[in-house]
C-alpha cells in the first residue's frame, strides 16, 4: 500500500511519520512517498523521517519527490496538508486583517478567505492527477481551511472519495475524555467514547458526550460550568454558555469576543505566524541532525494536537472496514434533516470500506446556526471566486462573512488581499 503525502515537508510530517511507524500491525503500508516544491524542507524532513523508519527496522520505505504527478500515481490514500505561499503568506493574512481593523487570523475572516482563494485551485489540481493516476484513492485533507476546501471538492469533485479534517474535534474529545476519567474513577478507551459536535470546520458546538452508548452530557458540562467559575479569567462567558447548554470550540472566540481578540493582536508583533516561524526554524534545524531519529519535544509548541492519531485512525478504519466513529468534514446528505443536504458540516461520521458516512445529529440552536448560516454562504461564495476569478463573489464573500468589513470598505480591502497574494493568484490577473 502506498500512502502520499502532498506536503511533505511540513514540521508536521514527523509526527505523522510516527503514528504510521505505530500501526504497522495494521495497515499494510509499503511505501509512505513525501511531495513538496520545497527541495530543500523535503531534503531535511524526508531524510528524518527515513532514520525514523530505518529506528524501527525498515516496516516500510520512505520516498522523496518533487513531481506531484509521481507522488499520486498508484496511491491508496493521499493526504493533503500544504500551506500554499508557506508561512510568510499566512503573516501576510494576519497582517492584512490588523491593517483593516478586522480579525487576522488565517482559517476566518478576511486571511480565511486569502488562503481559500490561494489553495482550492492547488487542490483542484491534485484532484485532477487523482483522476488521471489514483483513480480509486481517499484523498484526506487537512489542509486549512478545511471546510471550504472540502467544500470545493464535493462541489467540483464528487467522483473523488473525500473528506476534510480537522484536529479540534478530537481535542476536545480527549480532554473530554480526560476529564470523565477523573469524574467516575475509571479508564476509557478512546473507541469507547463518541463526542457530538456540529457546525463547519473551526465552527462547530460540542453538545454530547458519550461513553458505550450512554450518554454522559448531564455530568461532563456541569463540571466544565464549574471549573470556569473557579477561573479568575474564564475563557467563556459562563451565561452564554448556560443559554446554550452546549460548549463551543475556541475558534468561536473570534466571534463572540471579537473585540478582546483584536486588542490582543494590536500588541503584535508577534502574530501566530512568527512565533511559528521561529518554532519552525527551530524543529528543521533539530530534524537536520543525523543522530535524531525520533520527533523531539518541541514538536508539541507547533501545535496540531492528536495529528497523527487522528489520520491514522482514520486510514485504518477505512482500509480495514472498521466502522470507527471519527469526527469530519462531509456533506450532510440528511443526517441533520434541517440543514441542505449538500453543505459540508463538521460532524461524527462512520467510517468504514464503503466509505464516510455522516451520522444523523440534532440541528444547532438558533443562536448558533444564525452565524453557521451567515460563514456557509461566505464559503460558497468563496468557492465560487476561487475556482472562477470571481471578483464579484469575493466581493460578496467579505460581505457576507460576520467578521467582514462594513460594506463601504469591502473594496479597499478585496483590492489589498489580491494585491498582497498577486504572486499566488494568477487567475485573477
Amino acid at each position: 500500500m502506498k500512502i502520499t503525502v502532498i506536503g511533505g515537508g511540513s514540521t508536521y510530517t514527523p509526527e505523522l511519520v510516527n503514528g504510521f511507524l505505530a500501526r504497522v500491525a495494521s495497515l499494510p503500508l509499503t511505501e509512505l512517498c513525501l511531495m513538496d516544491i520545497d527541495e530543500e524542507r523535503l531534503k531535511i524532513v524526508g531524510g528524518f523521517a527515513q532514520r525514523m523508519v530505518n529506528a524501527k527496522g525498515n516496516p516500510f520505505k520512505v520516498t522523496l519527490t518533487l513531481d506531484q504527478r509521481e507522488a499520486v500515481a498508484g496511491a491508496s490514500y493521499i493526504i493533503t496538508q500544504l500551506r500554499v505561499g508557506m508561512m510568510q503568506a499566512r503573516k501576510g493574512d494576519e497582517y492584512l486583517g490588523q491593517r483593516h481593523g478586522l480579525i487576522g487570523q488565517e482559517t476566518t475572516g478576511v486571511g480565511g478567505m486569502a488562503k481559500a482563494l490561494r489553495t482550492i485551485p492547488v487542490i483542484q489540481r491534485i484532484v485532477d492527477d487523482m483522476r488521471e493516476l489514483a483513480p480509486n484513492a481517499l484523498l484526506a485533507n487537512f489542509t486549512n481551511p478545511a471546510g471550504l476546501v472540502t467544500e470545493m471538492l464535493t462541489r467540483y469533485a464528487p467522483d473523488i472519495p473525500a473528506v476534510g479534517v480537522c484536529n479540534v474535534g478530537i481535542t476536545a474529545k480527549m480532554t473530554m475524555l480526560a476529564e470523565y476519567e477523573k469524574m467516575a474513577g475509571e479508564t476509557v478507551t478512546e473507541e469507547r467514547a463518541v463526542l457530538s459536535t456540529l457546525g463547519l470546520n473551526h465552527l462547530t458546538w460540542h453538545s454530547g458526550f458519550q461513553v458505550d452508548g450512554e450518554e454522559k452530557w448531564g455530568e461532563i458540562f456541569p463540571a466544565y460550568l464549574e471549573e470556569l467559575r473557579q477561573q479568575d479569567a474564564p475563557e467563556w462567558d459562563i451565561r452564554t454558555l448556560e443559554t446554550l447548554g452546549i460548549i463551543p470550540n475556541y475558534y468561536l472566540q473570534y466571534f463572540y469576543y471579537t473585540d478582546k481578540k483584536l486588542k490582543a493582536q494590536a500588541a503584535w508583533p508577534p502574530s501566530r505566524a512568527e512565533e511559528v516561524m521561529a518554532i519552525e526554524k527551530d524543529l528543521l534545524a533539530q530534524y537536520a541532525d543525523p543522530a535524531l531519529s525520533a520527533p523531539p519535544e518541541d514538536l508539541m509548541k507547533r501545535g496540531g494536537a492528536y495529528y497523527s492519531t487522528l489520520a491514522t485512525q482514520l486510514i485504518a478504519s477505512h482500509h480495514n472496514d472498521l466502522g470507527q466513529v471519527h469526527i469530519v468534514n462531509l456533506r450532510n446528505n440528511g443526517a441533520v434533516p434541517e440543514y441542505p443536504a449538500d453543505w459540508v458540516l463538521e460532524m461524527p461520521a462512520k467510517v468504514d470500506k464503503s466509505g464516510i458516512h455522516p451520522l444523523p445529529a440534532k440541528a444547532l440552536p438558533l443562536a448558533c446556526f444564525s452565524i453557521v448560516n451567515a460563514v456557509k454562504m461566505y464559503e460558497l461564495l468563496t468557492v465560487e471566486a476561487a475556482l472562477h476569478a470571481d471578483r464579484n463573489a469575493a466581493y460578496q464573500a467579505l460581505l457576507a462573512h460576520p467578521l467582514g468589513p462594513s460594506a463601504d470598505k469591502i473594496q479597499a480591502v478585496l483590492d489589498d488581499m489580491l494585491e498582497t497574494n498577486r504572486q499566488w493568484l494568477p487567475q485573477f490577473e
